[in-house]
């Protein structure tokens, strides 16, 4: 069990070097095409309805220096043969090699790849946060990089998934697709609350998630309000979901740390 444990960490290390790489590359920092140019624009701020405005891919600064952390405060030798990393450390190396995955497709692949692996990535976050949330974290520091950490990054996945899948149809589709549009993001925007509120219900209400989402939901308002294309509708629809969701957490938090206090004197 020991070298398991240990090659479990030195592939928590491969897989976060595999993933920074891919951003470089995918970014373009090596000289390819910048993400908001790949795929014929499809993906850049204005490539559809339902994408954010620029400022919310900043999130992935936190995430990566999020994921840093973790990958090092892993590496430690008192968390080698920890149960909690042995659950959850393989499904976070999964996590960021899904995420490298996705920046090689969208720069040397098709806009199908990109919505098949962030599909995929986001179907392995929510076991991987799941598990966070069966498997109680030890301390401050596992609560922080792994259960946190985990938790902004389906957040912002999620809205992400949507705004890939739109792009795709947005280039598939037939140019009167238009006239409807502003009424599907609508829709989509409610199938998001839902989807956030039941990811707080499920999590016991986790802030994480839900500020992830709200940031994106709020920048996705702000290209809708003030860039192209333009939907009022859509931009208010955001900002009220975004609203919606982070006050549904916050009152959950409250009340669930209000519980626990009165267990505890109880």
């Amino acid at each position: 069990m020991a070298a398991r444990d240990l090659i479990r960490q030195i592939l928590v290390i491969c897989a976060f070097c595999f993933m920074i790489v891919a951003a470089m590359v995918g970014t373009g920092l090596f000289g390819g095409t910048p993400v908001q140019d790949l795929q014929d624009g499809a993906l850049d701020e204005d490539g559809s309805y339902l994408a954010p405005a620029s400022p919310a891919f900043s999130i992935w600064t936190v995430i990566y220096v999020g994921l840093f952390a973790y990958t090092v405060w892993q590496a430690l030798p008192r968390q080698r043969s920890t149960e909690r990393q042995r659950v959850l450390g393989w499904l976070i190396a999964g996590t960021m090699v899904l995420n490298g995955l996705w920046l090689v497709a969208a720069q040397f692949g098709s806009l199908p790849l990109t919505v098949l692996a962030i599909i995929v990535l986001l179907a392995l976050l929510g076991v991987t946060f799941h598990r966070t949330v069966i498997e109680p974290a030890d301390g401050w520091a596992d609560r922080l990089l792994v259960d946190g950490v985990t938790g902004l990054h389906l957040g912002w996945v999620t809205l992400a998934t949507v705004a890939n899948i739109t792009a795709w149809l947005t280039v598939i589709g037939p140019p009167d697709w238009e006239d409807s549009a502003t009424l599907w993001g609508v829709i989509v925007l409610v199938a998001v609350a839902v989807i956030g509120l039941g990811i707080g219900a499920a999590s016991h209400w986790r802030l994480a998630p839900a500020l992830a989402l709200a940031w994106g939901l709020s920048w996705l308002a702000v290209g809708r309000l003030t860039g192209e294309p333009s939907s009022a509708a859509i931009g208010f629809t955001a900002l009220g979901v975004a609203a919606l969701i982070l006050a549904a957490s916050v009152i959950g938090t409250v009340v669930r740390e209000a519980s626990a206090v009165r267990n505890a004197e109880a």
